[in-house]
């Protein structure tokens, strides 16, 4: 059933304009070198026949697969001494040009250069990966689309009706041409096997009664026409829907390991998670597991999108994501596709924060622009003997020391004070943790509370809180502060929210102002006006 001319090749419009250069290849009127690139079944090996048998040209084809350097300088050799002669010029087909090493790729660079040779090499692979850039760039690539269903389903009754096809011995019912165009997914290869299975199938299957054996017989005629009384009339097999069934039940699924699919399912896969579309998830890890693609690798890019892109919003997702690979080593497939599909619907359904990406992003981006002085001393290794000699360690103030965990101390180089990198968001989980934020960097970088003058008394300026664990500053005069007093405020840097600020995450809120107010990067953007107070910089206390 391949075509003869190059009116009978289906689909590839934007290939077939007057003057296109597929034209101009089929036709002999440009010795131009071509790629072609597209899916199985898109029609690259149909439009090498038709360049082989369209011209005087001498045609020599090959595969990659079981071809090598030497056969390629054999053929070039050939070429060079029948151009040499007077004789007509060759085109080399290389079907599978991917497969080629780049040594191999090489030996055709000059023979493609002078002409020697025409290049006509056909890949499933995208060629700006699999061929290397010289012989790239020395021809001219056309990209084949996959076949649309109209596409397919007139090749299929053509194959029905046509002499060199099923010659109208069988009839192809339309619920059993749905089923073969569905299937066969633009691969007009897969379409046709399918229906010669079909065809042979229920020619097999037939009997002299109608509908015995999922074949039926129906007189071949006009429609409508009575046969003549006593003479035999030629019978047509029916391939029905549970024919074209039997002879076909698996769609075919576009996805190369290694290839563009790859790579652009993989892109859809995690976007739909990021997108929180799950059940767009759920479609593309079916196509992976489908095509045989690697658990291990799915695994893997579910981990990472936990804490890519799901990050601090929920934190258990990291958890569940190990889990799953965990499972996928331990239990293995096909079980575990149930392990990956329950933490793909747990990342899709997740509140999302790209927090952690930003915040490392921009302290890397610091790092390599130089920014970073030397470790303050008292951070230094100080276990060494001499080390205290040099000042290491001294200064050091241990956080547990202090009833709340967290003490007033320069933890980052010098010219990084102030610096604010991870911006948390106000999602899922992470909506606490921006509540208690301010708090602990209005502590740690030693910042006035902003608005606390008129609910407490001035600050000890120099007082060092670690040696002062028990004492509390004195309660506003319209606040119970017996819950205070007693509470462990350690519980600020443990997660508890219900230390700030008796638990009301509004109060925390405000606190984003009274631990920084307006100033750039603290996330509280000068919301604190009136709002509740809680941080006292000398005591450096949570109310």
């Amino acid at each position: 059933m391949r075509p003869v001319t190059l009116d009978e090749l289906v689909g590839q419009e934007h290939l077939l304009a007057p003057g296109a250069p597929l034209r101009q290849l089929v036709a002999g009127s440009s010795p131009m070198s071509v790629i072609l690139w597209g899916p199985p079944g898109s029609g690259k090996t149909t439009i090498a026949h038709l360049v082989a048998g369209a011209t005087d040209r001498e045609f020599v084809a090959m595969s990659a697969l079981s071809a090598g350097v030497k056969d390629v300088r054999a053929v070039i050799d050939a070429a060079r001494r029948r151009r040499r002669a007077g004789g007509s010029p060759t085109v080399l087909f290389i079907d599978e040009v991917h497969r080629f090493s780049k040594t191999q790729q090489d030996s055709l660079l000059a023979a493609v250069e002078d002409r020697t040779v025409t290049l006509l090499a056909a890949t499933t692979e995208n060629p700006y990966f699999s061929v290397i850039s010289p012989l790239l760039s020395r021809c001219v690539l056309l990209t084949l689309q996959p076949l649309g269903e109209d596409a397919v389903r007139g090749l299929l009754r053509r194959a029905v009706a046509d002499g060199r096809g099923l010659a109208g011995a069988v009839e192809l019912s339309a619920e059993a041409e749905d089923h073969l165009v569905r299937l066969a997914g633009g691969d007009v290869r897969k379409a046709l096997t399918a229906l010669e299975a079909a065809a042979a199938a229920a020619t097999a299957g037939a009997q002299p009664e109608p509908g015995f054996g999922g074949g039926e017989h129906r007189p071949v005629g006009p429609a409508g026409a009575q046969p003549e009384p006593g003479l035999d009339q030629p019978a047509r097999v029916v391939i029905d829907l549970a024919v074209a069934e039997r002879a076909v039940d698996v769609a075919a699924v576009r996805y190369d390991r290694d290839g563009d699919a790859h790579y652009d399912v993989t892109s859809a896969f995690i976007k739909s998670m990021r997108g929180s579309d799950v059940d767009a998830a759920l479609h593309w890890l079916a196509r992976m597991l489908v095509a045989g693609e690697d658990a291990r690798f799915i695994a893997r890019r579910i981990v990472i999108f936990a804490s890519e892109d799901v990050g601090m919003a929920d934190p258990a997702a990291l958890t569940v994501a190990t889990a799953a690979a965990h499972a996928v080593e331990y239990v293995g497939l096909p079980e575990a596709q149930l392990n990956l599909a329950q933490a793909v619907i747990h990342m899709a359904t997740a509140p999302k924060s790209n927090s952690a990406t930003a915040a490392l992003g921009a302290a890397m981006a610091d790092v390599r622009a130089g920014r970073g002085g030397a470790v303050p001393a008292a951070l230094r290794d100080g276990h060494y003997p001499g080390s205290r000699g040099l000042g290491h360690g001294r200064g050091y103030r241990y956080p547990h020391d202090d009833q709340r965990g967290v003490l007033t101390q320069q933890y980052v180089p010098d010219d990084l004070v102030g610096v604010d990198y991870y911006r948390p968001t106000g999602h899922g989980a992470e909506r606490a943790v921006a509540g208690r934020l301010p708090a602990l960097r209005g502590i740690v970088r030693g910042l006035p509370a902003r608005g606390a003058s008129d609910r407490h008394p001035p600050a000890a300026p120099d007082r060092d809180t670690s040696a002062a664990p028990d004492r509390h500053a004195p309660a506003a005069p319209d606040r119970d502060t017996s819950a205070a007093g007693d509470r462990d405020t350690s519980a600020v840097a443990d997660g508890d929210t219900s230390a700030v600020a008796d638990g009301d995450a509004s109060a925390s809120r405000g606190r984003d102002a009274a631990a920084g107010g307006d100033r750039p990067g603290n996330g509280g953007g000068g919301r604190g006006a009136g709002a509740p107070t809680g941080v006292r910089a000398a005591e450096g206390e949570l109310q």
